[in-house]
């Protein structure tokens, strides 16, 4: 398992009490307990008395737990990791089996239902056209690009007010961002 775990040797016995894992493990009470909380599967078992007992596979599991932190330098959530990717059993590579499926019916459209999607169809192709269009361009310039489509659900015409607020813009833009000031003597 580690070279911990092989160098200690863990007596045959179903049941341990948590002061002999301390002592194999050679950590402290506090220490277990904090793993206990750390790892809710570390199989910590009340006995009749309400004392604290560890399978053999729990003293072996303690033990790696030790050597993960202590040896290679985890963290208890690599630690947790580390323990989770060893116990997943291993993918097997087996094709995946194909299931046998009946045949379905074509489905049947209400009446008019085809109509409705050719209708929204073609509203999201004009918002599309619409997306592409350059912003910038007002009526005039479009009709000299040759733009000659008309959206019936939106405004073509420019508004006025916008387009003095964007001209007012572009000319305060072009002067310097910060006026000088002049100097007194």
């Amino acid at each position: 398992m580690s070279e911990i775990s092989s160098s200690i040797e863990i007596p045959n016995r179903p049941l341990f009490k948590a002061s002999e894992v301390c002592d194999l493990a050679k950590v402290q009470p506090y220490v277990l307990r904090s793993w206990e909380a750390e790892f809710k599967d570390l199989g910590v078992a009340k006995s009749g008395s309400a004392a604290r007992v560890y399978r053999r596979e729990d003293v072996e599991r303690v033990l790696r737990i030790k050597h993960l932190l202590l040896i290679e330098g985890l963290t208890l959530a690599g630690v947790r990791r580390k323990l989770d990717e060893e116990n997943e059993p291993a993918l097997e590579l087996d094709p995946p089996v194909e299931l046998a499926v009946a045949p379905r019916a074509p489905a049947r459209m209400a009446p008019g239902t085809r109509e409705c999607i050719a209708g929204v169809k073609q509203g999201l192709r004009s918002l599309l056209d619409l997306l592409e269009a350059p912003l910038a361009l007002d009526g005039a310039e479009r009709a000299a690009q040759g733009e000659t489509g008309s959206f019936p659900l939106f405004q073509t015409e420019p508004d006025e007010p916008l387009q003095a607020a964007a001209r007012a813009g572009k000319d305060e833009s072009s002067k310097s961002s910060s006026p000088r000031r002049k100097r007194s003597a």
